[in-house]
Parts: structure tokens; C-alpha cells; sequence
């Protein structure tokens, strides 16, 4: 039996983990399945609830004093926290995506089955609209006034900016996540204490610093979408596909970036053609 091999020779000195089948019903049996989609539920719920709590505070704030609220480096730093917390407490039981672009992207990536990605999905939208549901309930004389936390096109910018600022933040995320979670780096890194859930919450971040005044920063469908449904105003459904489209297209991006050209997957692919046309 011979060892793997990379592209350029040298033998591995990882594993990759086998490509997840895209239909696999067996899942449905198993309790680990139901669980792992409850801990989406919940990450995503308690996500909405502390970014949109701490959005509508910052609002509320500052329409009575022009310094006061955390401000927009306060909130990035909220979206970016909750997910470095979340991302660490359900890694190990769901892989910690709370994000339909994220399970998207590792969806094209084989890391996931389609019956679990559609049942993340559904998990997520479900959790965001109860996390927005229950900041109405405890925010209701704040919340339709400082625009229920909603993602909106904002005045000078036009929907195709708004749409590549959502490409592109989605992007840098998706790209983060299979960067921090890729078997060859933790393999090539081992002497470096990389924790996977740091990287994507600053991912998430700077993506806020840089296109909350263009969006909002959507970069999470889940978001956009819990947001839009509580809050129900037209203005926040005026544009609200951009925050579906933009984030699956980055998520694709991203996965194709990583799978076959920095992890060389398309040049494997056909070595692997070349050799068996060769026997």
C-alpha cells in the first residue's frame, strides 16, 4: 500500500477526511442528526438576540446623545464575539456554521450531506426569527422605532454595490472557515495553538467594519431573514435578495477557491484522470 501524495510529491502528513455522501437518509435515524440541527437552532437564536439587542441599544442611545451607544465598532465587535463564542461552544456537536452560506459553501465542498445542510438551513432562518422575536418582546417600545435591526440598501449606494459588498464579506468569511478548519493546516501547524473559532469571528469582524454603512452586513441569509420577518416593514424587504444571493455566491466562491485551487483539487483531479487513461 503506498502513502498519499501531493501534487508536488512529497508524502502526507495529514488526513482528509472522506467526501460526506450527498444523499445520505440514514442520517434521519440518528439522534446526533436532531441534535446537531437543535444546536444550530439555539447558536443562531442567541446570536440574533445579543447582535440585534446590542444594534437596537446603540440606536437608542445615541438618538439621545450623538456619543453615546458602543457605536459601529461596538456592534461589529458584538456579530464578531457572539460568533467566536458560538462557533466554540457548538463545533464539536454541529460544526458551528449559524449560516446558511456557510453551510452552503461546505455543502460544495462535500463536508456535509444535502439532508443536513437543508435541515441546518431551516434550523437557522427558525432560530434568527425567534432570536429577532424575542428582542421585540423585551425591546418593544424601541424596536419598530430604530428599525428592528433589519439589513437595508443604504441612501447613495446602489444595488449592485450592495450586492458585491456582500459577495465579497461573505467571501472572506467562507474562505476563513475552511482556512481555520482545514486538516493540512492543523497538520502543518501544529506547534502554532490555533483556535478555529477565533479566526472566524474576527473574519466577521472586519467584514462589519468595512460594509456595515453600505448594508448593514448581512454576510448570513439567517440574519437578514430573521430580521425581515419580525421586523415586516416593505423597506426591509425592498432589497432583501441581495442578502441571499450575495452570501450564496461568496459561500461558492470561496469553496471553490479553497478546494481547487489552494487545495489543488482540480489538478488532483486530473492527474488522477491522466493516470488511469494511461493503464
Amino acid at each position: 500500500m503506498t502513502k498519499d501524495v501531493e501534487v508536488g510529491g512529497l508524502p502526507k502528513d495529514y488526513q482528509d477526511p472522506p467526501p460526506s455522501p450527498l444523499f445520505d437518509g440514514g442520517e434521519l435515524a440518528k439522534w446526533s442528526f436532531y441534535r446537531a440541527a437543535i444546536a444550530e437552532f439555539i447558536a443562531t437564536m442567541l446570536f440574533l438576540y445579543i447582535t440585534v439587542l446590542t444594534v437596537i441599544g446603540h440606536k437608542s442611545q445615541n438618538a439621545a446623545d450623538d456619543c453615546g451607544g458602543v457605536g459601529l465598532l461596538g456592534i461589529a465587535w458584538a456579530f464578531g464575539g457572539m460568533i467566536f463564542v458560538l462557533v466554540y461552544c457548538t463545533a464539536g456537536i454541529s460544526g458551528g456554521h449559524i449560516n446558511p452560506a456557510v453551510t452552503f459553501g461546505l455543502l460544495l465542498a462535500r463536508k456535509l450531506s444535502l439532508v443536513r445542510a437543508i435541515f441546518y438551513m431551516i434550523a437557522q432562518c427558525l432560530g434568527a426569527i425567534c432570536g429577532v422575536g424575542l428582542v421585540k418582546a423585551f425591546q418593544s417600545s424601541y424596536y419598530n422605532r430604530y428599525g428592528g435591526g433589519a439589513n437595508e440598501l443604504a441612501d447613495g449606494y446602489s444595488i449592485s454595490t450592495g450586492l458585491g459588498a456582500e459577495i465579497i464579506g461573505t467571501f472572506v468569511l467562507v474562505y476563513t472557515v475552511f482556512s481555520a478548519t482545514d486538516p493540512k493546516r492543523s497538520a502543518r501547524d501544529s506547534h502554532v495553538p490555533v483556535l478555529a473559532p477565533l479566526p472566524i469571528g474576527f473574519a466577521v469582524f472586519m467584514v462589519h467594519l468595512a460594509t456595515i454603512p453600505i448594508t448593514g452586513t448581512g454576510i448570513n441569509p439567517a440574519r437578514s431573514f430573521g430580521a425581515a420577518v419580525i421586523y415586516n416593514n416593505p423597506q426591509a424587504w425592498l432589497h432583501h435578495w441581495i442578502f441571499w444571493v450575495g452570501p450564496f455566491i461568496g459561500a461558492a466562491i470561496a469553496a471553490i477557491y479553497h478546494q481547487y485551487i489552494l487545495r489543488a483539487g482540480f489538478v488532483k483531479a486530473l492527474g488522477s484522470f491522466r493516470s488511469s487513461s494511461n493503464m
